[in-house]
Order: C-alpha cells, then sequence, then structure tokens
C-alpha cells in the first residue's frame, strides 16, 4: 500500500521560515513534490525534485523554497524561507511511480501571518 505521510507546517510570520516533511512507502517513486491549495484557488504546483536530484520550482517560490530528497529513506523535504502571507495554503506531498501514478498526502496546513 502506497503512502504519503506530511509533517511540518503550522504558523509561521513573515519573513521567517518553516520546513515541511514528506515520507513514502510502498514503491518506488520517480518524480516528488509539493503542492499547495489556497482557499478559493486550485492546487498549484510548488516544487518538484526526479530520483536524479533535477529540480522544478513555481516562479512565487524561486529563491525563497529548497526541495530536498532522500532516496534511501524515501523522504521529501521543503525548506520554506522568506515566508509571505501569500504562501498560506494547504500544503500536499505529491509522488509518481514509474508507471505515472499518481499518489497524495493528506495535506498540511501552513500559514503565515504576525
Amino acid at each position: 500500500q502506497v503512502q504519503l505521510m506530511e509533517s511540518g507546517g503550522g504558523l509561521g510570520q513573515p519573513g521567517g521560515s518553516l520546513r515541511l516533511s514528506c515520507a513514502a512507502s510502498g514503491t518506488i517513486f520517480s518524480v516528488m513534490g509539493w503542492y499547495r491549495q489556497a482557499p478559493g484557488k486550485e492546487r498549484e504546483l510548488v516544487a518538484t525534485i526526479t530520483r536524479g536530484g533535477n529540480t522544478d520550482y513555481a516562479d512565487s517560490v524561486k529563491g525563497r523554497f529548497t526541495i530536498s530528497r532522500d532516496n534511501a529513506k524515501n523522504t521529501v523535504d521543503l525548506q520554506m524561507n522568506s515566508l509571505k502571507p501569500d504562501d498560506t495554503a494547504v500544503y500536499y506531498c505529491g509522488a509518481n511511480d514509474y508507471r505515472q501514478n499518481n499518489y497524495w498526502g493528506q495535506g498540511t496546513q501552513v500559514t503565515v501571518s504576525s
């Protein structure tokens, strides 16, 4: 059974930092990433990372967020710095296996407010 479980998140201050972690199990994942959905908006890509370490970021988070991955532990982390109120959203861990099946975590709330 494939499972993705997020941890971290919570309340952060503008200009501050938060770190999200995702522990995955059940298969070998090709691409892992983080996505977010703000109230009234569609889910959007935040950052992805391939098994080989190639990364991709949304323009809105470039230079502020860093995605990393540990293939041995099947984990993917998102370090979020210089937080902005617009970063407030539910953040989801997502992953694809080599058969292009998509998997999602349950989501974790990130709120940026003073």
